[in-house]
């Protein structure tokens, strides 16, 4: 390549020496400007040589072949050593790659490009095909229906729509029923119940599941508070005891509109795994997303009958001595805000109102206590935990 580009400025310099000479100097600034020009050619097949080698390269990396690579980056330096910042990445290493409008436009539609893609056997649509002859049956000979109400069982009455993403990476076929509407539309009901019954303005159910503000149900919402505690003085008056005192909340939520609670002293690891129905605190929550697009959770939840009835005969010196005393119900009310933060999508709950309502039966007063919000009330943080969507016992 530089052999021709010498040999070319070689033979138009000769040429202009063949040419008369006017002597004037409108004769000198075009042969000096043809020089330049020639010069500016040099340099643009300089650098197109040296980028058709760069970006080899870079193709050579990406199969593995780091050798080959070397090779193609050092021929691609030594011609223009600075060559890596005059490219242009957004154009396709190879040139035989189509437009790059054609892909973009294919992926934006990739569930009717894969419709496009099943193959018909035997009279039947195929799902999928299997890549080595079998002498078992196969799943691809399953209906679509018949796939798509084992995808059901997949995401299952906890709602785990990320198994069935994950499901949708096998094939072609798997990703054609994972994206089928009735799945997403029955996860959507589930989750808003009647006010969601319009797309408006979402694309599809699957947008609508993604972007629109909801709590998760595949783990738990925790919330770590520490304080500080002075201690009592010691006998002797010499210093005085400090206590740091640790506890933590803990909120789950389940897709039928129900909600656990739970204040322990004791580290997630041990808790989480025993955050069952069997909790202290159960109760029922609902969303409501205001006119300023906040989105907010209110939880009522208390004890359970049976721990309420165990607790009462375990006190039973003090219904002896106190036969009269009234029979009272104790309810807690959370308001708590839902955000995002990080890569996560509403991993956030922040406090914005707490209180205690004390039912007395006898008279049916209702006293309410409501609590000042302060730096006691820490943020909850969204922890997924597997074990919650390992099994499923029924289907979407």
């Amino acid at each position: 390549m530089e052999f021709f580009v010498e040999l070319n400025v070689f033979r138009a310099q000769w040429m202009s020496e063949l040419k008369p000479n006017s002597g004037s100097n409108g004769g000198n600034r075009g042969l000096s400007s043809r020089a330049a020009d020639l010069r500016r050619k040099q340099e643009l097949a300089r650098e197109e040589k040296a980028r058709e080698l760069f970006l080899k390269a870079v193709e050579e990396e990406e199969n593995g072949a780091v050798y080959e690579a070397i090779k193609y980056y050092r021929r691609a330096m030594q011609i223009v050593p600075d060559i890596e910042f005059k490219i242009n990445y957004s154009r396709s290493p190879d040139p035989d790659g189509g437009n790059e409008k054609d892909m973009d436009g294919e992926i934006e539609d990739l569930l009717a490009y894969f419709h496009q893609q099943l193959t018909l056997q035997d009279n039947s649509l195929k799902i999928c095909v299997p890549e080595v002859e079998m002498t078992q049956m196969h799943i691809s000979a399953l209906p679509p229906e018949v796939l798509i109400y084992i995808f059901r069982w997949v995401v299952s009455s906890d709602l785990d729509l990320r198994a069935l993403e994950q499901l949708s990476l096998v094939c072609r076929g798997f990703y054609i029923c994972a994206r089928d509407p009735e799945i997403w539309r029955s996860a959507c009901l589930r989750v808003w119940g009647r006010s969601c019954t319009k797309l408006v303005p979402f694309n599809s159910w699957r947008e609508m599941f993604l972007e629109r503000p909801r709590v998760r149900f595949d783990g738990v919402y925790i919330s770590k508070t520490a304080y500080i505690r002075q201690g009592e003085e010691s006998l002797d008056g010499f210093y005085r005891a400090w206590h740091q005192v640790e506890y933590y909340r803990y909120l789950r939520f389940f897709p039928d509109g129900q909600v656990m609670m739970l204040t322990t002293p004791e580290d997630p690891l041990v808790t989480v795994p025993r955050l069952r129905m069997e909790s202290i605190m159960c109760g029922h929550y609902r969303l409501s997303q205001d006119t300023d697009n906040q989105t907010k959770v209110f939880v009522v939840v208390s004890k359970r009958k049976e721990e309420k009835v165990a607790e009462y005969q375990r006190n039973s010196r003090f219904c002896r001595r106190n036969p009269a005393a009234p029979e009272t119900e104790h309810s807690f009310h959370v308001g708590l805000q839902l955000s995002s933060g990080g890569r996560q999508s509403f991993n956030k709950l922040n406090w914005i109102h707490h209180s205690c309502h004390i039912n007395y039966r006898s008279t049916g007063e209702t006293v309410v206590t409501a609590f000042d919000l302060d730096q006691m009330y820490a943020s909850f943080f969204f922890a997924r935990v597997k074990s919650y969507t390992a099994f499923s016992e029924r289907p979407l």
